[in-house]
C-alpha cells in the first residue's frame, strides 16, 4: 500500500479551516519554506493546533520555532529557545520557562524585520540547518481535535 503524501495531507489539515486562516496558514508556510529550504517541517494536527515545527534535524526538541494555528488564527511559537531571545521590541507574549510567541496577524508579518531578526536568534542558539533540502514529516494526527473553524 503506498504512503500518503505529506502535502496532500498537510493540505487537507489546512482546509479544516475557515478559508482566510487557510491563506493565513498557506502563506506562512510559503514564506518560511522560500526562507529555509534546508528546514525540516514536522507537522502535528494535534487536540488544540495545527502545529508545524522548523527544524534541522526530524527530532521535535531541535526545532527552531513552530507556526501553531487555531480557529482564531496562527501564532510563531518559540518553543526552545524562547526565553533565550532577545526580545528589545517586547514583541513575544508568555512566561514559561522556555516557551515565547507572537501572533501572526498576516502572512506578511513573518517578513517583518523584527520577527525576522526573532527568527534568525532562534537559529543562532540552536542546530544550523543543513544544506539538502527540508522534507515535510506528518508526525501525529489526533482523533479528537478542537473545532478548526
Amino acid at each position: 500500500m503506498p504512503k500518503p503524501d505529506p502535502e496532500k495531507t498537510l493540505a487537507g489539515f489546512i482546509k479544516k479551516f475557515a478559508p482566510p486562516n487557510q491563506r493565513l496558514l498557506r502563506g506562512i508556510r510559503t514564506r518560511l519554506r522560500a526562507r529555509l529550504p534546508g528546514a525540516n517541517e514536522l507537522v502535528y494536527d494535534n487536540y488544540n493546533f495545527l502545529v508545524i515545527a522548523y527544524c534541522p534535524t526530524e527530532k521535535t526538541s531541535d526545532s527552531w520555532f513552530s507556526i501553531g494555528a487555531d480557529k482564531h488564527g496562527a501564532n510563531l511559537f518559540f518553543g526552545y529557545t524562547g526565553s533565550k531571545l532577545a526580545d528589545p521590541k517586547k514583541l513575544l507574549q508568555g512566561s514559561g520557562a522556555k516557551n515565547r510567541f507572537l501572533r501572526l496577524a498576516s502572512a506578511e508579518h513573518i517578513d517583518h524585520p523584527d520577527v525576522r531578526a526573532l527568527v534568525d536568534a532562534s537559529i543562532a542558539v540552536s542546530k544550523p540547518m543543513g544544506d539538502a533540502p527540508g522534507r515535510l514529516l506528518i508526525r501525529m494526527v489526533s482523533p479528537k481535535q478542537r473545532p478548526r473553524r
